[in-house]
């Protein structure tokens, strides 16, 4: 009798969560995007449990990044942070011509384990096909903002399985683009001075799975950075002042998503917090400014090399 009581108490709630995933998928028990995705992983990613956590993050992405967003980041103490948010959740930033080389590879891809480029423990493999295939999807970070910047549609989720995952998960807010279309959208959201970061993160198959185009004011990202957790390694470039040209105009200063820039008399740059995005080179009218390598911030995200 006790078993029966127990199995019975057992049953409701994984009745309710077989429920749960068939109403999400639409009266189907698997989408052929979760079947792609569940024979990349292999068995292991059923067993260590990431399977189902890169399911629920992919399926209610606006959910997951808005409870970390709203409920957990403002628990999080600051200065010192807890880095741990960042070892198996991380971005690389990439100034806008290394990210329109990601999205324009020629060949198929597969880096493995790239420590220098992605400096955190896990997560740093790089598996793209030629030409890779680009989904836009709203982005969640901005739709966790009661007033978000515009437009929404900014997250770009590259290559296989993900790309057929989101759209089949999430038909009413991602749609599959054109190479060149994906390449103007990275334009456009420089030209508003925002940040490109490629995405890496265990559950995602331990690589890269997205460019996100990440706004100060909305990113969840960028605010973990601010709150003390290093979610966002630097693009191996630095901004350099050419105090010649520099007119003192503080444009790149309101502009810097990092804070990194300061204006007394001429801008200065503040070495530690500055990510290499390339956002206040593009503003400065006085082409005052200029990124250059600097080793060490690391190595390039630059597939035309690596």
């Amino acid at each position: 009798m006790l078993l029966r009581i127990v199995a019975i108490i057992l049953a409701v709630p994984v009745a309710g969560l077989v429920g749960v995933w068939i109403f999400g998928v639409r009266g189907r028990l698997m989408l052929p995007s979760t079947r792609a995705w569940l024979k990349e992983g292999g068995l292991r990613s059923v067993l260590n449990g990431k399977f189902f956590h890169g399911y629920v993050y992919g399926r209610w992405s606006n959910q997951y990044i808005g409870r970390g967003i709203n409920h957990t980041f403002p628990k999080i103490e600051q200065p010192d942070g807890d880095p741990r948010w960042a070892v198996d959740y991380h971005g690389k930033v990439m100034p806008t011509e290394l990210a329109k080389a990601l999205l324009t590879i020629e060949e198929d891809i597969e880096r493995r384990d790239i420590e220098q480029i992605i400096p955190y423990p896990h997560a740093r493999d790089l598996v793209l096909n030629a030409a890779p295939d680009v989904a836009l999807y709203e982005c969640p970070c901005r739709h966790a903002r009661p007033d978000p910047c515009l437009p929404t549609q900014v997250c770009m989720v590259v290559g296989q399985p993900f790309v057929d995952f989101i759209v089949e998960h999430n038909p009413n807010s991602s749609r599959r683009v054109s190479q060149q279309e994906a390449l103007d959208l990275l334009q456009a959201e420089h030209d508003r001075g925002h940040v490109h970061v490629a995405y890496f993160k265990d559950v995602m198959l331990d690589r890269f799975y997205a460019i996100c185009n990440c706004c100060a004011c909305c990113c969840g990202g960028l605010e973990a950075m601010r709150r003390g957790v290093p979610m966002v390694t630097g693009s191996g470039y630095v901004a350099q002042v050419d105090e010649g040209l520099c007119i003192g105009c503080g444009t790149c200063e309101d502009m810097c998503p990092f804070d990194a820039v300061t204006v007394n008399g001429y801008s200065e740059v503040e070495w530690e917090k500055c990510m290499g995005c390339g956002v206040c080179v593009d503003f400065c009218d006085e082409e005052g400014i200029a990124l250059v390598r600097d080793p060490r911030k690391g190595i390039p995200l630059d597939v035309r090399v690596i």
